[in-house]
């Protein structure tokens, strides 16, 4: 897993990166109301749960309310990431199982909250675009400032579409040097065929310099 840079470095370059990144989305805010945003790649390991983590992290410290919900269902992170259990969450709320009290977790960052998976379901395209999921995310979006979900990629299955459908905008992450070019492509037409509202691109994982260390730069297409 990647590193949550913007918490144990809020110093460092990469911590820097993503203030831009932040700033960028609030300046996309001005026009449009982009509460819940999806975050999806075109495959795995592109670091988008590690973006996602760390935009979390970034919005909460200026005192945002922030929560991240893990909705990549089929390998759940978001527990790894914030070293936390995944034996209850979304999943156990939308079966009725648990109410939203007992599985949203306060992080170590303050304003910074974390919804995790929990049970791993058979059919989780079919949770995802559940009458039950859409219901779920209305009930909870004026609670927050901003709601961050971590969808799997949507190069492999259409999960990020079903997604977006009830996202106010998507940041697709591309891992440099990792993917190809064509698959990227097909991602975003998958995105662009639900009408999907992709309020920018970053590219993760680009070396800038002699010391390895790895950048993260933001693309906003309105722009």
């Amino acid at each position: 897993m990647g590193k949550i840079t913007s918490l144990e470095k809020p110093q460092s370059n990469i911590s820097e990166a993503y203030r831009t990144i932040r700033t960028g989305i609030e300046f996309s805010n001005l026009d449009k109301d982009l509460k819940i945003i999806c975050i999806t790649s075109s495959k795995k390991d592109e670091g988008k749960t590690t973006v996602l983590s760390n935009l979390g992290v970034s919005f909460a410290k200026i005192d945002k309310k922030v929560l991240l919900i893990d909705a990549d269902l089929r390998n759940p992170s978001i527990s790894k990431m914030f070293d936390t259990s995944n034996t209850q969450g979304l999943m156990d709320i939308l079966l009725g199982k648990k109410n939203i009290q007992d599985c949203v977790k306060k992080t170590k960052q303050e304003n910074l909250y974390i919804l995790t998976g929990g049970t791993i379901p058979p059919n989780p395209a079919e949770v995802l675009s559940s009458k039950k999921m859409s219901e779920f995310i209305e009930s909870i979006k004026d609670e927050y400032d901003y709601i961050f979900i971590d969808s799997p990629p949507v190069g492999v299955v259409s999960d990020a579409s079903i997604i977006s459908a009830y996202s106010d905008g998507v940041i697709f992450v591309v891992g440099a040097n990792e993917v190809d070019s064509n698959l990227a492509k097909i991602a975003k037409e998958r995105l662009d065929s639900v009408k999907a509202n992709i309020v920018g691109v970053i590219l993760n994982k680009f070396k800038t310099d002699t010391n390895s260390e790895y950048y993260n730069y933001y693309y906003n297409e309105n722009k």
